[in-house]
């Protein structure tokens, strides 16, 4: 796609959104081009010699697996990186996310690329916090949270970031295939289903990385992560069915203030625990406590987590066949909207061991 017909498209956004005025969308054409112009092609850099030899590793690693994820888990990533962008930051972009002080609920805001999404991104941390400051003033309950890729949901060719290349191969990995699942597959407006489809690809197909590239340090250490991150879920799923009650109940502001107060500092009790009891101190998850957890941040996991388990099932009806999978799920995507939601929460049972995620 060209660079013209996109701003165009992000005029046309403009244009027609009822949720994003046009300083938000004078902020995102900015950063985009800003993030384009700093392209460097990735084969000239290489052949230089300029390079840090750190970075020309990485870059080095990412084309194995592209290669890996076209051939293996048939993810097509186009002209996308064959190019990168040193940004010299710890995010390429911020995305705020709120939801009201008694619901699971988030706010959601429209775009015509993307549909109804339940963030809004800026590539400017200070103008996020600014906007989620905003929303606190209003009652919500917000998190801003630091994106580590950048997607055009394949409406253009996406260069690496150098945030990417600040974690190990496997995360690096996980990176691509989550951002290159939404290349393949995206349901505009609903976020739900796209970040669950991507995320399953990430696991499952950083899995299969790791199995191929017999990294048997790294795979170790993945395991241990997904096993921590299968944990906090269950953490997080819990405080969401009680402070569902709480907030469905006939009492008074007062005391689902107080509910919820009292289950979110519970909530870090039992991380606190756990980090101590099951994962020998590693605080995998410190960053998610940060703030002081809130609805937006349970709303946020729900959106990533919440439909992995029926992607696994998924998988394993197409006999663990990746082209086959992305057929199913194509299909999937094309219910309507409640069956979709319905599809999405099915109970994850014995689907996913621990050695498959």
């Amino acid at each position: 796609m060209s660079a013209f017909r996109f701003l165009n498209l992000l005029i046309l956004a403009a244009a027609l959104a009822a949720c994003a005025g046009p300083g938000w969308y004078a902020q995102a054409i900015s950063g985009h081009y800003r993030l384009m112009g700093d392209r460097q092609d990735i084969d000239e850099a290489l052949k230089s010699g300029e390079l840090d030899p750190e970075t020309a590793t990485r870059l080095e690693q990412t084309r194995d697996m592209l290669a890996f994820a076209g051939s293996e888990l048939r993810l097509d990533a186009g002209g996308s990186y064959r190019d990168f962008v040193m940004t010299g930051q710890d995010a390429v972009s911020w995305n705020v996310i709120a939801a009201p002080e008694f619901s699971l609920e988030p706010r959601r805001w429209c775009f015509v690329v993307a549909g109804c999404v339940p963030y809004r991104g800026y590539f400017d941390p200070e103008a996020a916090e600014r906007f989620a400051g905003r929303l606190e003033a209003r009652g919500l309950d917000v998190t801003v949270s630091p994106a580590i890729a950048y997607s055009t949901l394949g409406w253009f060719e996406d260069p690496l970031i150098d945030t990417m290349f600040r974690y190990d191969d496997a995360q690096l990995a996980g990176f691509l295939f989550h951002e290159l699942a939404h290349r393949q597959l995206y349901v505009r407006g609903d976020a739900n289903f796209s970040e669950a489809y991507a995320s399953f690809v990430e696991a499952a197909g950083v899995t299969a990385w790791l199995r191929a590239t017999e990294r048997q340090s790294l795979a170790e250490d993945w395991r241990a992560r997904k096993e921590a991150g299968r944990a906090f879920t269950d953490l997080l799923r819990q405080a969401r069915r009680d402070l569902g009650r709480v907030y469905a109940s006939d009492a008074g502001d007062d005391w689902k203030r107080r509910e919820k107060a009292a289950r979110f500092q519970a909530l870090e009790s039992e991380y606190r625990e756990t980090v101590k009891r099951r994962w020998n101190g590693r605080d995998y998850y410190s960053g998610w406590f940060a703030r002081g957890p809130n609805n937006a941040q349970l709303a946020l996991a729900e959106s990533y987590l919440g439909g992995v388990c029926a992607f696994s099932g998924l998988f394993e009806s197409a006999g663990a066949d990746w082209a086959r999978f992305h057929e199913l799920a194509l299909a999937r995507s094309k219910l309507d909207e409640a069956a979709r939601r319905d599809w999405l929460q099915q109970p994850c049972g014995d689907i996913a061991s621990g050695d498959d995620l």
